[in-house]
């Protein structure tokens, strides 16, 4: 019994060491998350926007960034409503990546 312990006892140390490195490495991706509040004005990006603008069929001389639009309402850490003009044809809600 007692060697069976001892084995518990050294596998949860071994995993939680991987578990630190693994937050270690993976933390060092991630980004700090701007912090966006109701009635802020943002810039939109339209690199994935392709031709869903009205009168911008061309994408070389489309602008990298159009607004500034109010944020309305915000669904998620990562996720915002926007109020846009009729002439932006997009989903009201935009991840956080866009703005």
């Amino acid at each position: 019994m007692k060697f069976v312990t001892e084995i518990q006892e050294k596998a949860k140390a071994v995993l939680g060491k991987a578990q630190e490195e693994m937050k270690k490495y993976t933390d060092r991706k991630r980004a700090e998350v701007n912090k966006h509040r109701v009635r802020d004005l943002v810039m939109l990006s339209t690199k994935n926007l392709k031709y869903q603008m009205v009168r911008r069929r061309t994408k070389k001389l489309m602008e990298r960034l159009i607004g500034p639009y109010r944020i309305k309402k915000i669904i998620l850490s990562n996720a915002i409503e926007l109020k846009l003009p009729s002439m932006v044809k997009i989903h009201l809600v935009v991840n956080i990546s866009q703005i």
